[in-house]
């Protein structure tokens, strides 16, 4: 019996102690579950805001939303603050969430969420409003621009929070400018320059101020301006043959590049008019010999002027004799027959007929001379071959020992003593001593 009641007592302690256990737990999680849960938020200018603020636990308590001025919005489902742009999202024990649209920059601000329990839990979150730049402006451009001109862009933007970014671009290549920012209120004023050092190089390039913000994900703001220059012109002389000759057709263009264009071109032959224009054609740029003759040797000289300057070329044109036609060989030649590199003409060549000397590269100019040079080298060489012929004949024959008649008189001796006498008497004859080849 005594064991039976003290079975029973235990039981009914673990019981009572299990009900302190789970009231304890649940009111840890009371407490921990009634506070009000919210984000931070980030929104663009004209955009729309939501603010949501969750509770995981709550007894029937109600949810409240303020604004920074801590006007209430929303108590629960009752609106309380008369503004069109504010409206209900979602309202119920664990979540109220209100949406504010047509965001200005006065939106921005903290936030608060209330849950009303004893005491009062609040949440707080910051709304941030970003400013949109406005579409940039470039100013400074002075049209048209004069090559040689100083010239100073100026890139201007307004209304952007945080400050914008400008970028340049000449056509697609990125150059750097000089920023600089001024605060207005909350949003900043951005300016970028850019010094220019016109040439004619700059025209018909597009300069681009581009704007970078984080507002502007979609569609970036930018302007462009398209820059022009007028220059003096500059002229050259393009010819269709390299090595003129008589009868053939030529014709020289007049390239000039200025702006304003220079046109129209004049064409004068050594500081006069043109002297047959029936052969002598010109149309726009272009001179045309129909048929070139040797008249038409000459300096022919090319002017093009516009109201910044004036610019001329010339070009000295010689005519060639037409090469005379050979018969056809039956062997196909080596190697092609080049014409020769010093016979080209081009603009501001020597002209022949002007200076008054002949051509060194006329063809046939020295054929006289080259026959007779050459008729007089092989006359010489002949000679020549024909003297070491002969003389290289006469030493061959002429060949032999070499004695004296001393020597004679020491071959004839019967003994030694009568040769040493005839040697001696042959002293006497000094005089008489010559010598011979044999």
């Amino acid at each position: 019996m005594n064991l039976k009641s003290h079975l029973i007592f235990t039981l009914y302690t673990i019981y009572g102690i299990l009900l302190k256990v789970m009231a304890s737990k649940g009111k840890v999680r009371g407490i921990s579950g009634q506070y009000p849960l919210v984000q931070n938020m980030t929104v663009t200018e004209g955009g729309t805001a939501n603010l949501t603020c969750r509770v995981e636990y709550n007894d029937n308590t109600s949810l409240q939303w303020s604004n920074p001025a801590q006007q209430t919005l929303f108590f629960g489902d009752k609106k309380a603050l008369r503004d069109n742009r504010i409206e209900l999202v979602r309202a119920s024990w664990s979540e109220l969430t209100i949406s504010i649209s047509d965001v200005t920059l006065s939106d921005e601000g903290m936030y608060t969420c209330s849950l009303f329990t004893m005491p009062v839990r609040t949440a707080k979150a910051y709304l941030t409003v970003l400013g949109v730049p406005e579409k940039p402006e470039i100013d400074g451009l002075t049209k048209p621009a004069l090559e040689g001109d100083q010239i100073t862009l100026t890139c201007i933007t307004q209304g952007s929070k945080p400050a914008a970014d400008l970028r340049w671009f000449r056509n697609e290549k990125e150059i750097k400018g000089a920023k600089e920012v001024n605060a207005s209120g909350k949003t900043f004023t951005v300016r970028s320059s850019l010094q220019l050092h016109v040439d004619r190089n700059d025209d018909g390039v597009a300069y681009t101020c581009k704007v970078d913000h984080v507002a502007l994900t979609q569609t970036p703001q930018q302007a462009t301006e398209v820059l022009e220059v007028h220059y003096a012109p500059r002229v050259e002389i393009v010819h269709s043959l390299a090595v003129p000759q008589e009868g053939q057709y030529l014709k020289l263009e007049c390239v000039s590049k200025g702006n304003p264009s220079p046109d129209p071109v004049m064409w004068t032959k050594d500081g006069g008019e043109l002297p047959d224009l029936d052969r002598m054609i010109v149309e726009g740029r272009e001179l045309t010999f129909t048929s070139l003759n040797k008249t038409d040797n000459g300096t022919y000289r090319c002017e093009a002027s516009n109201h910044l300057g004036t610019s001329s070329a010339e070009y000295v044109l010689y005519v060639y004799d037409v090469p005379t036609t050979l018969p056809p060989s039956t062997t196909p030649p080596l190697h092609p027959i080049l014409p020769d590199p010093t016979a080209l003409l081009g603009t501001h060549a020597s002209d022949p007929t002007v200076t008054g000397k002949r051509d060194p590269n006329a063809v046939g100019q020295h054929g006289t001379d080259h026959a007779l040079i050459g008729g007089v080298v092989a006359v010489v060489v002949f000679v020549t071959l024909c003297l070491i012929i002969v003389l290289g004949r006469y030493l061959a024959r002429h060949k032999g020992t070499y004695l004296t008649n001393e020597a004679k008189g020491a071959d004839d001796a019967p003994d030694a003593d009568t040769a040493i006498i005839n040697a001696e008497g042959n002293h006497a004859h000094a005089e008489e001593k010559k010598e011979y080849f044999i």
